[in-house]
C-alpha cells in the first residue's frame, strides 16, 4: 500500500475509533439532579492562597455575594464563582473566540472556525494586556487565578466538557481579553452579510442611500442562509447587541430616589448569558450582572451610583476595497483548525493594513466582490474591563464618564443615576471621524484612510445630564445630535418612543411602575402597517369583495390594538398577513433570491410604507391578494399569538441530531415581538416559530435604598445540568416576578442563607 494510503487509511482508523469514544460521552446521562446546599459542597473552601478573610454568602437561588479584606481577593472569589457556577460556558465561549469551533462539533465548525479566526477576536490581547493600569490587570490576573484554582481542584468537571470533547486548559487574561472582544461583536457585520449579496444590482446605489438614510434616523434620548443563520446565532448569543434602559431622576419618582431599570436584549440560551452576583472589598462594592468569564458588572449599582446601557450600533467598522494591494504588503498566516472526528483542517488568514481580507471567508468568498479588508476599533487596544472597574467603583456623573475614556467596542449608550437624584447619559465608544454617510457598503483606500484619519472617544461626544423632563431613555437609538456620524443603523424608535410615552404618563414614577414597563408588548409600526394594510383593502375594493374568511381576518386586523399578547388572535391575523404581503410584494420588486432578503428585513415601517406608496395597482393588489390568504388560511391554525410564537429554554446542545432533546427544558406561549419593550425577536415567518433573541434578563434598583435592587434572569444562576437553580427564575420571568438582591452586608448576611468561609 502506498505511504500515502497508508496514512489515509490509519487517519480514518483513528477517526473512527475517536468518534466511537465520543459516542459514550455524547450518551452519558445528565448529571443527578442537586440542590444549592449539595452544589456548594463541591466549592474549594481550603488552600486558596488568601491575603485575608473572604467569606461568600449564597442565597437560595444560588446569588452570590463576595465578602473580601483585599480587592485581590475578592477577584480571585469572583473567578471561583464564575467557574462554579459556569464553568462549562466559559469554556465553551473561550473556544469559539479563538475560532476552535471544530475541536468541539467536527467537520461542521470548519467554515465558522475559518472565519473566525479571521475575525480574531484575540488580535489585541497582548496590547492591551500591556497597557492596561496596574490595579485593572491585577484583578484580571486574581481572576484568572481562581478560575484556575476551581478547574484544577474540581473533583467532577461540567457535564459539557464530556458531550463537547473539551479539556481542561490553564485560562490566561488574554483568554479573557478575547471574551471580551467577542462580547463587542460589531452587529453592523451581521447587516453586512445580507446586504452584501445585493450589491451587483443595478439599482444598488440608490437601494443603500435609502437604508443608510432610513437606519440614521432615530429618535434621540437627549438633545445636544443556513452557514449564516449559524453565525449569527453564535454571534448574536454573544454581542451586546441590543436592550433597553431607563434612568428616572428624583424629582419625578415616587421615593424621592433616582431610579434605574435595564432590559439587556441578547440571545436567549441555557444557561443564560448573563450572572447576578455582589461583592464587597475595600475598593469595590456593587451588585449586578456580570458576563460568564469578565469579571466586572456590566449592568448594576453601588452605593452612590447605578448604571446601564444598550449598544449603540455603532460605525466601529468599516469595508475597505484591497483590490489593488501589490501582494507584498499582504501578509499570510496560516493555522490549523482541529476538527473533532476527523482529520485537521486549515486557515489561511490575509492581513493588510486596513485589516484581515474577510472576503477570504467561506460564507463571502462565493459573492462576486472584490478583496475586502475588514478595518474595526476592536483590532486595537482598549481597556473595557479596566473602564468598567472605574464605573463600578464612580461616585459622581465626573467620575463615571471619564471611566469611559479607555472604552471602545461595542459602543454603547451609558445611562446613570446616583443617590443624590441625579441622572445622565453619555457614550462609550471610540469611532472615526467621518466626514459623513459612506457612498457605498465598503470604501476605497483613499476614502478610508480620510475618514480614519483622526478617531473620536466618548469625551469628544455629547452627554446629557438631568435633563428638564426628568428622565431619559436609551433602546438603541441615537443618543444625540453629533459632528461625527455615530451609526449608519440604529434601531427602529418603536422601543424608545414607547419608553418615553409611558414614562411621561406616569406622575410618579415607582418600582413597580418600570416592571410592568419591561414586560410591554405594544408595537406602534405594526399598528401603523396594520392601518395601512386595511386602508389600501378598502380603497381597492378588496374588503367588500372578501369572502366570509377574508372578511374575517380582514375584521381581526381591523380590530386589533397593536399588543403582542400572547392570547392576542389580531396579533397572528397581522403577522401571517404581513408575512404574506411582504414575500409576495418583494419578489414581485426584486426577484425571487433578492425578494427573500428585503422580506426578512425588519428595518421598519417607513420603507414599507415608501414602497407600497410608490407601486403601481397590479403590484399591490397581486401582495395585498397573497396577505389575505395567508391571513385567511390561519384563522383556525392558532389560538392566539402564544400559540405562534413560542419561547424555548434550550442549551445550544439541544440542536445536535439524536441527543438534542436532552437539552431542551422548557417551552410556552410568549408575548411580545421584534421592536416591543418586551423583545422577543423573530423572523418574518407565517408558520409557528421561536423567538431566539431578546429580553433575557431585568434589572430595576431605586438608589434611595442601597437593598432595593431586583434582577431576574431568562432561566437562572447555575449552569450545571439539573442543579435545581438552573431554570428556577423561569417562571419569575414569565410572571414578571424578580428576586432581590441587597448591598448591605447586614441584609445579605440576613437574606442570604448560606455561608462559605474561604481559608488559606
Amino acid at each position: 500500500m502506498p505511504a500515502r494510503s497508508r496514512s489515509a487509511a490509519a487517519g480514518l482508523a483513528i477517526a473512527a475509533a475517536g468518534l466511537v469514544l465520543s459516542a459514550c460521552a455524547l450518551l452519558a446521562p445528565l448529571p443527578k439532579p442537586r440542590d444549592v446546599a449539595e452544589r456548594l459542597a463541591a466549592f474549594p473552601t481550603r488552600g486558596l492562597k488568601l491575603e485575608g478573610r473572604v467569606t461568600i454568602y449564597w442565597s437560595e437561588r444560588q446569588i452570590p455575594f463576595i465578602e473580601a479584606e483585599s480587592d485581590g481577593d475578592a477577584a480571585f472569589a469572583l473567578g471561583l464563582v464564575h467557574a462554579h457556577l459556569r464553568l462549562g460556558q466559559m469554556a465553551t465561549a473561550r473556544m469559539l473566540a479563538r475560532g476552535r469551533l471544530s475541536e468541539m462539533i467536527g467537520p461542521l465548525g470548519i467554515d465558522i472556525d475559518r472565519g473566525l479566526r479571521t475575525l480574531s477576536y484575540g488580535r489585541a490581547a497582548a496590547e492591551i494586556e500591556r497597557g492596561m493600569d496596574e490595579a485593572a490587570l491585577f484583578w484580571v490576573r486574581r481572576f484568572v487565578d481562581g478560575v484556575n484554582r476551581y478547574q484544577d481542584s474540581a473533583a467532577e468537571l461540567p457535564h459539557d466538557f464530556g458531550v463537547l470533547g473539551l479539556e481542561p486548559e490553564p485560562w490566561t487574561v488574554a483568554d479573557v481579553l478575547a471574551i471580551g472582544r467577542l462580547g463587542g461583536t460589531d452587529v453592523n457585520w451581521l447587516v453586512w452579510a445580507d446586504l452584501l449579496k445585493l450589491r451587483g444590482r443595478d439599482d444598488w446605489p440608490e437601494l443603500w442611500a435609502r437604508l443608510v438614510r432610513q437606519g440614521k434616523t432615530s429618535y434621540a434620548s437627549f438633545d445636544g442562509g443556513a452557514r449564516t443563520a449559524a453565525i449569527q446565532r453564535l454571534l448574536g448569543g454573544s454581542s451586546k447587541s441590543g436592550s433597553n434602559s431607563v434612568a428616572v431622576a428624583g424629582r419625578r419618582s415616587a421615593t424621592g430616589g433616582a431610579l434605574m431599570a435595564n432590559d439587556p436584549h441578547l440571545g436567549i440560551l441555557i444557561p443564560n448569558v448573563w450572572l447576578i452576583a455582589g461583592v464587597k472589598s475595600p475598593g469595590y462594592h456593587a451588585v449586578g450582572l456580570m458576563a460568564p468569564g469578565l469579571p466586572i458588572f456590566a449592568i448594576g449599582r453601588n452605593p452612590h451610583i447605578a448604571w446601564g446601557g444598550t449598544n449603540m450600533r455603532a460605525a466601529s467598522s468599516d469595508l475597505v476595497d484591497v483590490e489593488d494591494v501589490p501582494e507584498s504588503e499582504i501578509v499570510e498566516r496560516r493555522e490549523r483548525i482541529g476538527v473533532r472526528w476527523w482529520f485537521d483542517s486549515e486557515a489561511t488568514v490575509r492581513e493588510t493594513g486596513w485589516g484581515p481580507i474577510v472576503t477570504d471567508v467561506p460564507l463571502l468568498a462565493k459573492l462576486d466582490l472584490p478583496p475586502l479588508a475588514l478595518k474595526w476599533t476592536g483590532h486595537g487596544a482598549s481597556d473595557e474591563i479596566g473602564a468598567m472597574l472605574a464605573v463600578s467603583r464612580a461616585r459622581d456623573f465626573a467620575g463615571f464618564r471619564a471611566a469611559f475614556d479607555r472604552f471602545a467596542v461595542p459602543g454603547q449608550n451609558m445611562l446613570y443615576a446616583d443617590a443624590g437624584g441625579n441622572i445622565g447619559q453619555t457614550m462609550a465608544v471610540r469611532l472615526p471621524a467621518r466626514r459623513g454617510a459612506p457612498g457605498d457598503i465598503f470604501l476605497d483606500r483613499e476614502a478610508h484612510d480620510a475618514a480614519w484619519g483622526e478617531m473620536r472617544s466618548g469625551a469628544d461626544l455629547p452627554f446629557g445630564l438631568n435633563p428638564e423632563r426628568g428622565f431619559l431613555v436609551s433602546a438603541n437609538n441615537r443618543p444625540a445630535e453629533t459632528d461625527v456620524p455615530v451609526s449608519f443603523f440604529f434601531s427602529p424608535d418603536d422601543r424608545v418612543r414607547r419608553l418615553t410615552a409611558l414614562i411621561e404618563h406616569e406622575p410618579a414614577v415607582d418600582v413597580a411602575a418600570l416592571k410592568a414597563l419591561q414586560r410591554d408588548v405594544y408595537m406602534a409600526s405594526s399598528a401603523a402597517l396594520r392601518d395601512l394594510f386595511v386602508a389600501r383593502l378598502d380603497a381597492l375594493g378588496m374588503t367588500a369583495a372578501a369572502d366570509a374568511r377574508g372578511a374575517e381576518a380582514i375584521g381581526r386586523l381591523r380590530s386589533w390594538d397593536g399588543h403582542y399578547r400572547r392570547d392576542s388572535l389580531g396579533a397572528v391575523a397581522f403577522e401571517r398577513f404581513r408575512g404574506g404581503f411582504v414575500t409576495r410584494f418583494y419578489t414581485l420588486r426584486y426577484g425571487e433570491a433578492h425578494g427573500k432578503t428585503f422580506a426578512s428585513m425588519r428595518r421598519g415601517t417607513a420603507l414599507v410604507q415608501e414602497d407600497i406608496a410608490a407601486a403601481g395597482e397590479d403590484t399591490l393588489r397581486d401582495a395585498l391578494a397573497a396577505g389575505l390568504r395567508v391571513a385567511a388560511e390561519g384563522l383556525d391554525r392558532f389560538a392566539g399569538w402564544g400559540d405562534m410564537h413560542r419561547l424555548s429554554l434550550a442549551h445550544p446542545l439541544s440542536r445536535v441530531p439524536l441527543i438534542g432533546a436532552r437539552y431542551r427544558f422548557a417551552e410556552a406561549g410568549v408575548g411580545g415581538s421584534s421592536e416591543t419593550v418586551m423583545k422577543t425577536a423573530h423572523n418574518t415567518t407565517v408558520e409557528r416559530h421561536g423567538a431566539t433573541y431578546g429580553s433575557n434578563a431585568r434589572h430595576v434598583s431605586d438608589l434611595s435604598d442601597p437593598d432595593a435592587n431586583w434582577f431576574v434572569l431568562l432561566g437562572g444562576q447555575d449552569g450545571w445540568f439539573n442543579s435545581t437553580t438552573m431554570l428556577d427564575q423561569w417562571e419569575l420571568w414569565r410572571r414578571g416576578d424578580y428576586v432581590r438582591v441587597p448591598l448591605t452586608l447586614s441584609e445579605v448576611r440576613k437574606t442570604f442563607p448560606h455561608a462559605l468561609s474561604l481559608e488559606d
